[in-house]
């Protein structure tokens, strides 16, 4: 069952106010008085695409029901260094406490969808979809994931839970690639799920057997180079889908997507990212 997110969003935001605020913003408490209202504006510090502010406004509205939030831009906007994304009105205190988790969420979320946008860019025109990974930051899976929809990319499986991929350890462990295909079968109707199953493969002999033994919806073709991708996607062609994953760069995702793979999977686009700097400041 994939999560509720405004459930999960609350929940998120409850924690991470817990986290930072402990027994009090003690800073805020001893030099601003509880009565006094303040404004702020998000300015962004660097280009790329703007990602998070949805959830901004329900961090400050959770910390403060009386706050009026200007939205002047959208998530998935193209920004520049100068542009100012939103402004807020509330109490003081409150503005102060949210400031750090605003700004820490939303840099992340915004170099994601950043990094996102430069790999989709790079395959314009191409049939080949990009996909994210469960490589993201623990807490946070969902964030991760909205962040790289907004960067124009898909989402692959959020869990463990919304289908079955068969990976090398899975296949050894079954003691094979039928094995772990039939057990997975089996569970399934014993079980009445309906969940795709993928399967990756890690040379052309396992593509072979995974398709003279059939029962899978997707392979996954796990570090192959760019000529036998191309050559196990002519193989696999009209059957089932297909998707690169493995050691696949900026440098060289083009090159993948031009052998007609569905999807390339990559890692990068939520571990290894820088946040896009912006600041909130007093107006």
């Amino acid at each position: 069952m994939i999560p509720d997110f405004d459930q999960y969003l609350s929940e998120f935001i409850d924690n991470a106010i817990r986290e930072d605020v402990g027994d009090g913003d003690h800073s805020s408490l001893s030099c601003i008085p509880a009565d006094a209202m303040g404004k702020a504006q998000l300015i962004c510090k660097e280009d790329g695409i703007i990602a998070g502010i949805e959830v901004a406004k329900r961090v400050f509205m959770r910390l403060d029901p009386s706050t009026k939030f200007d939205q002047i831009l959208s998530d998935g906007t193209r920004v520049k260094k100068g542009d100012i994304a939103f402004r807020v009105e509330l109490h003081t205190q409150k503005l102060l406490l949210a400031e750090r988790l605003v700004l820490n969420i939303m840099q992340h979320m915004s170099g994601i969808a950043t990094t996102t946008n430069k790999y989709v860019r790079l395959i314009e025109g191409l049939h080949t979809r990009l996909l994210d990974t469960r490589k993201t930051t623990p807490g946070m899976r969902l964030l991760d994931k909205m962040a790289v929809k907004i960067g124009g990319a898909v989402n692959h499986r959020i869990g463990l839970f919304d289908m079955i991929m068969l990976k090398d350890n899975h296949v050894d462990f079954a003691g094979g690639i039928t094995q772990a295909i039939d057990r997975a079968q089996e569970y399934l109707k014993s079980t009445g799920r309906n969940l795709k199953i993928e399967i990756e493969v890690r040379n052309m002999e396992e593509l072979e057997t995974v398709l003279n033994h059939g029962g899978v919806d997707r392979v996954m073709l796990d570090n192959f180079d760019i000529p036998t991708t191309r050559k196990a996607v002519e193989r696999i062609k009209g059957t089932v889908e297909t998707e690169s994953s493995g050691g696949i760069t900026i440098e060289t995702l083009r090159s993948y997507a031009e052998t007609g793979v569905d999807f390339i999977s990559v890692g990068a686009l939520t571990h290894h990212v820088a946040s896009l700097d912006m600041s909130l400041k007093a107006m």
